[in-house]
């Protein structure tokens, strides 16, 4: 009778596989492993992880004479081996393992698994200079007591130096031999050690990706799940509303850890590079994956502020009008960034009764410069001077609260549909037409990893127009962070 416990026995014994829980919560942070386990909620498997995105047995991993196999036991969620999901792969050096979108994550190590690299050391080459030259010279007691070839005439004083100097020889050119060996092994090491860091700063670097763009499909998951809740008040649905909600936070809270580990704001940055980085992340990038040259474009728009007198006169427009709280509020009230405040500043610079000039699409008006069929899909009614380049109360578009009201629904339906949850995305969108950007987000891939702001950037040719708008807003916003540091003489606006 066999039992269907696996007791293959190797010849030669498989590596042990490293287990470290990254995200998830198990018995141990760390594991080693020799044997095949199974991965699950079950109490049964090895490696058990209590988390609702797990099946009772998730995955196995196993060794099948040649190499460690990861397989998935027909989950609900999946199982996903370095961000592709899997049914059965082969695991490489180092892995990280996924059970669902945003559940538990493994990083896993094979040991032994270390380059080796073979040093040779040659043979130490000999030469001879000539210092003087004729009879008695150092060239010619070399030769006589030291040279390899054997002279004419040696007396047995000579032998008697020749000998002893090819043992002291052989003596030195072994403490040599070791020395050298040595040192080729601390170089080596050194080596390793800074490779190791590189590689390991490579995948945090990584798996904090993961983890942000992770965050980012739940929150668009979120988002639809929240209009079915409005739509039901189905109370099983608010529990899962809830636990989504807790979860993206826990997300947050180890994104926030590896940016630490990273040392992505380090001490030795500028106050101006911590802040563009903590906007980017207000306005749901990711700063690890931020492309380069994108601080110093940053800086030169900022620069552009500071040599104009517009963003000061903008400000103060806004909080004679105590527009800088309720906009924000309303912002957050739909989970969007409150910097889309910023947005309004550069649409009409806080300018209520703001009137467009005339195009194909209408005269836009107000202070979010909505034209007439947004304005309407949105809920506000426009006024008998429609088709008039010209003020009219009785236009909701140039009410204050309205007009923020239909705002934020317009670039909450943006960010959690075309733009993916990338808030500078949405940005591009208001400028350039909702239906002009499609075209171009729509060559994209459906998931916020690969449809953000940043990709925009590095793939596609954006207008100039367009181009100016996103980095005029996203600099005002830096500055709005803090004001006095870039020589401006107000309070952030969008604080109560």
């Amino acid at each position: 009778m066999q039992s269907g416990e696996d007791r293959t026995v190797w010849l030669t014994p498989p590596p042990a596989v490293r287990v470290k829980v990254i995200q998830g919560k198990a018995s141990q942070d760390e594991m080693r492993f020799t044997d095949a386990f199974k991965i699950g909620r079950d109490k049964s498997c090895q490696l058990q992880l209590k988390d609702s995105s797990m099946s009772r047995f998730h995955a196995e991993v196993s060794f099948d004479g040649e190499k460690w196999i990861v397989s998935d036991l027909e989950s609900t969620n999946g199982t996903f081996l370095d961000g592709s999901r899997i049914q059965q792969a082969s695991l490489p050096d180092e892995s990280r393992l996924e059970f669902g979108i945003g559940g538990p994550v493994l990083l896993l190590t094979i040991e032994g698994t270390k380059i080796k690299e073979e040093k040779k050391v040659e043979p130490p080459t000999s030469s001879t200079s000539t210092l003087t030259e004729g009879h008695g010279s150092v060239t010619q007691v070399m030769d006589r007591y030291f040279s390899k070839t054997q002279p004419e005439q040696a007396g047995e004083h000579t032998m008697m130096i020749r000998h002893a100097f090819e043992r002291v020889h052989k003596k030195q050119s072994k403490k040599y031999l070791i020395i050298i060996g040595l040192v080729a092994f601390l170089l080596v090491c050194a080596g390793g050690v800074v490779a190791y860091q590189q590689m390991k700063i490579r995948n945090l670097r990584s798996l904090a990706g993961d983890i942000f763009y992770n965050m980012k499909i739940l929150e668009l998951q979120v988002a639809v799940m929240e209009n079915m809740v409005m739509a039901s008040a189905d109370p099983k649905q608010r529990a899962e509303l809830a636990t989504k909600r807790a979860r993206i936070n826990d997300m947050e809270k180890n994104y926030e850890k590896f940016l630490g580990e990273l040392g992505v704001y380090s001490k030795n940055m500028s106050e101006d590079e911590k802040l563009i980085l903590r906007v980017a992340r207000l306005f749901g990038e990711c700063e690890v994956n931020m492309p380069k040259g994108f601080m110093k474009e940053v800086q030169s728009y900022i620069k552009k502020w500071q040599s104009s007198d517009r963003l000061n006169k903008a400000i103060h427009r806004a909080e004679v009008g105590g527009y800088g709280p309720p906009i924000a509020r309303e912002m957050l009230a739909y989970h969007l960034p409150s910097q889309f405040f910023y947005l309004a500043l550069q649409e009409s610079s806080f300018n209520d009764r703001a009137v467009g000039p005339p195009t194909r699409f209408g005269i836009a008006k107000g202070i979010w410069q909505f034209i007439p069929p947004t304005a309407v899909q949105y809920g506000l009614s426009t006024g008998p001077l429609l088709e008039v380049a010209q003020y009219d109360p009785r236009d909701e578009r140039h009410d204050f609260e309205k007009s923020t009201q239909a705002a934020a629904r317009y670039l909450n339906d943006i960010y959690n549909t075309e733009a993916q949850a990338s808030g500078l995305l949405v940005i591009a969108s208001y400028n350039w037409g909702e239906n002009n950007i499609r075209s171009i987000i729509n060559k994209m891939p459906m998931n916020p990893r690969e449809r953000n702001f940043w990709k925009l950037l590095e793939h596609y040719k954006i207008p100039k127009e367009t181009y100016d708008y996103v980095f005029y807003i996203f600099s005002a916003a830096v500055i709005g962070e803090d004001p006095h540091h870039f020589g401006f003489d107000y309070k952030n606006p969008i604080s109560d």
